[in-house]
């Protein structure tokens, strides 16, 4: 761990409402994983974001865009997220969303492949399609003509661009998480 928690108390007056506005997002949108400290302190990437809030401000900003009112089906969303995640293998990422994954009906034989960086056999057309092109974009090349059509036509031109912004998000995150050694929570 690279930077120490805030403590609400300690918050700047620059820091104070972003604070303010990531905790309510937080208890809104990402219930089922710990996200803040019993002290009031944020958690997980949301912490380095506070740090630098010029910076973190519009990552905060771009996550609530993701996350208000998606389109892409929930399972969907969290295959694009774990193969991020595994890709880089960013711990607090991967904690915190292979709870939301279970919460969201994904089995556990599929997220422990995912996570171990491996393609489940047993993934639906949708499923399939965002995991295909998560693991394309995270391989760091051109996503595949043929990938991207097969993503157009089962989530429309909008929900295709919401999955590659979703992944583009993640990476961003993943990055984040990692560069700050950002740590996993306590059982």
């Amino acid at each position: 761990m690279r930077l120490e928690f805030i403590e609400p108390i300690n918050l700047s007056s620059e820091q104070t409402p972003l604070y303010n506005d990531m905790k309510s997002g937080i208890e809104t949108n990402f219930k089922g994983f710990q996200a803040i400290r019993s002290d009031g302190a944020l958690i997980g990437p949301w912490n380095p974001w506070l740090q630098f809030p010029k910076i973190g401000g519009p990552m905060w900003e771009l996550v609530k865009a993701l996350s208000t009112a998606p389109t892409l089906p929930k399972p969907v969303r969290e295959i694009a997220v774990l193969v991020t995640g595994a890709k880089f293998h960013a711990g607090y990422a991967l904690y915190a969303h292979v709870l939301m994954a279970e919460l969201r009906g994904l089995d556990d034989d599929t997220i422990a492949t995912i996570v171990a960086g491996q393609r489940p056999a047993n993934l639906n057309d949708d499923e399939s399609s965002a995991y295909d092109l998560t693991s394309s974009l995270v391989g760091g090349s051109v996503l595949p003509e043929l990938v991207y059509r097969r993503a157009v036509k089962r989530f429309g031109q909008a929900g295709a661009a919401e999955l590659i912004y979703l992944v583009g998000l993640y990476c961003m995150l993943s990055v984040t998480l990692n560069g700050f050694d950002v740590p996993v929570p306590e059982p």
